[in-house]
């Protein structure tokens, strides 16, 4: 069973984590997915992981669906529009997108907002927020074009949560609590098209970067 054949999704952030396993899960349910983010096997990011948004494409591919990846800094608008124009070029329309960009390894846990280093935090701000504004400015006209569509916007911590648990360090707390507020306005915009957005928070994840911390790998897991 493929329920999402033929679908067609962007996974904005895919290369790693949370990004590359739905990118994997849509492409088991058959969907067409644009894997994006800026580390390919020529080009690394300033994350300086082996992981690329190639292999990640692979993987969809393996798993029953059609992987494309597409080197974007989602930080640049140009990128974007250009991006969100080969979509609509070789597939006319857009199905899912799900946003899952963000800078975590620029986090200053355990340190107050005056010992931060502020440009390391302002970066931290940018790409877990603004990637997500730029991306859904160039990306929802083409959502909208057909009822159903669904934006997810991925994040750490429920609504809950985090109202009453600080995320130890405040930089990174505001970026998480923004993206679920933007969720939320998201659904309002959405919701007199026919469309929708949710926000996933997916927890303790067995991410390529959660095994290095904690120096395991899938082989001994």
């Amino acid at each position: 069973m493929q329920p999402l054949k033929d679908k067609v999704a962007i996974v904005a952030g895919g290369t790693r984590g949370a990004g590359r396993g739905i990118a994997t899960e849509l492409g088991a349910a058959g969907a067409i997915v644009y894997v994006t983010g800026r580390t390919t096997r020529t080009h690394q990011s300033d994350y300086n992981r082996p992981e690329t948004i190639e292999e990640t494409a692979e993987l969809v591919t393996q798993a029953g669906g059609k992987g494309i990846a597409v080197q974007v800094d989602h930080l640049d608008p140009e990128q974007v529009r250009s991006l969100i124009a080969r979509v609509e070029q070789e597939q006319g329309r857009l199905d899912i997108l799900i946003n899952d960009i963000g800078a975590e390894h620029f986090a200053e846990f355990d340190k107050p907002i005056w010992e931060v280093d502020l440009e390391r935090g302002l970066r931290l701000l940018r790409l877990a927020i603004d990637t997500h504004l730029i991306t859904s400015h160039f990306a929802l006209p083409l959502l909208l074009q057909k009822p159903g569509g669904l934006v997810i916007e991925l994040t750490d911590g429920t609504a809950d949560y985090n109202n009453g648990h600080y995320r130890q360090a405040l930089i990174y707390d505001v970026a998480k609590n923004a993206i679920i507020r933007m969720a939320w306005a998201l659904a309002q915009e959405l919701q007199p098209h026919g469309c929708t957005a949710v926000c996933l928070t997916p927890g303790w994840l067995r991410s390529e970067m959660m095994l290095d911390s904690f120096g395991v790998s899938e082989a001994n897991w």
